[in-house]
């Protein structure tokens, strides 16, 4: 929680301007006007990993409060999920109503979407785990009502362009995350994931070779694993949220590897 404690404590120095800087400003109630700062060798200045924590924090609710607007309406299930990932965050009251801020912003029609877009990924500095990990986060966003609208779907992959990912990757991101959905649908007991369903969330064919499984499963693991994410940017506060994920991808693997006799280690 450095980042924070340096955000309410006044050190601004590490603070960014631009639309992040803007963003979190207002919803903070400081403003951080003095733009970006470069250093000799043409790096972003201040504190890095503090700074991309702020970026990621800010960037999330924002963005997730457009998402939530694209199509035209902010539905109940849209909201209760930006409350969910905040209540799973174990934010302070505080946080929660800069995340709450945030959100609003991210809803009004004058919203930089692709100014913020591309300031996130200059500060990512092109960790890619930490940005897909985002595109993740605001595609379960976009699911909270059950369905992926034409306007949420066109703007998602609006994002994944302007963060770099290809469309197959975004393809691959969409699937996993409507995997993830699909198996937490209310009715399904806490293990009752399918073998159908496994498979989904490993993003390969029931005939795939145990090698490719295997494979799959490290990817995945890799791409999720909290500690590798914090160390990367993530806010320790959704460490959290990644954690979830991992687990849903070892439970995943665990019972493709049950299906399978126990081949797999």
């Amino acid at each position: 929680m450095a980042w924070w404690g340096k955000v309410v404590g006044g050190a601004f120095g590490f603070m960014f301007g631009g639309p992040l800087g803007a963003a979190l400003g207002a919803a903070v109630g400081h403003s951080f006007d003095k733009g970006v700062s470069v250093d000799h060798q043409g790096q972003l200045g201040g504190a890095g990993q503090e700074r991309i924590q702020a970026a990621f924090f800010t960037a999330t609710f924002s963005v997730m409060g457009h998402i939530a607007k694209v199509d035209g309406h902010v539905s109940d299930d849209e909201i209760a999920l930006a409350n969910a990932v905040m209540e799973q965050m174990a934010l302070s009251p505080d946080q929660r109503q800069v995340a709450r801020e945030l959100f609003n912003q991210g809803k009004a029609a004058e919203f930089d979407l692709d100014g913020m877009l591309v300031q996130f990924r200059r500060e990512c500095r092109r960790r890619q785990t930490l940005m897909q990990m985002f595109v993740e986060i605001q595609l379960h966003a976009a699911y909270a009502d059950g369905t992926l609208h034409p306007e949420e779907a066109a703007t998602l992959q609006h994002i994944a362009e302007q963060l770099g990912f290809s469309a197959q990757l975004f393809a691959q991101l969409e699937a996993l995350v409507r995997a993830q959905r699909n198996n937490q649908r209310p009715g399904s007991s806490s293990n009752g994931t399918s073998v159908a369903a496994a498979y989904d969330i490993l993003g390969v064919p029931k005939d795939a070779s145990d090698s490719d499984v295997k494979t799959a499963y490290r990817r995945l693991m890799n791409q999720h694993h909290p500690d590798k994410l914090v160390a990367k940017g993530l806010p320790e506060e959704m460490m959290k949220v990644a954690t979830a994920k991992a687990q849903e991808i070892k439970g995943a693997y665990d019972i493709v590897k049950s299906a399978r006799g126990g081949r797999l280690k």
